[in-house]
């Protein structure tokens, strides 16, 4: 992974992000964006896990559903913004079949 992917991930997931990890990652999907989504995917999963809403009356109320809003709203805005390694537009990773032909001999 190149610096500029590097410092797109961190720009997107926040400086605390463990680089090791994200290398790791990147090694596996080949993908900025499909290391962004993957890891907020798994946060979103760990604040899905336990109770969004605690009240303990007249103590303290803990409301994490804002961020689960939030995690969702990041990702679908993942899918549409360019990513560091994105191919050029124009450029397709597509095979286009020919079919060869002999010439005829003289």
């Amino acid at each position: 992974m190149n610096s500029d992917v590097l410092s797109w991930l961190m720009s997107q997931l926040g400086p605390d992000t463990d680089r090791t990890d994200l290398d790791l990652r990147y090694d596996r999907l080949r993908s900025a964006r499909g290391v962004a989504l993957e890891v907020l995917h798994e946060r979103m999963a760990g604040l899905l896990a336990e109770p969004l809403k605690v009240t303990v009356n007249g103590v303290v109320t803990v409301d994490n559903s804002a961020n689960v809003s939030a995690l969702e709203r990041r990702a679908a805005q993942l899918l549409t913004e360019p990513a560091p390694d994105d191919a050029p537009a124009g450029v397709h990773d597509l095979v286009t079949p020919i079919q060869l032909r002999a010439r005829p001999r003289r």
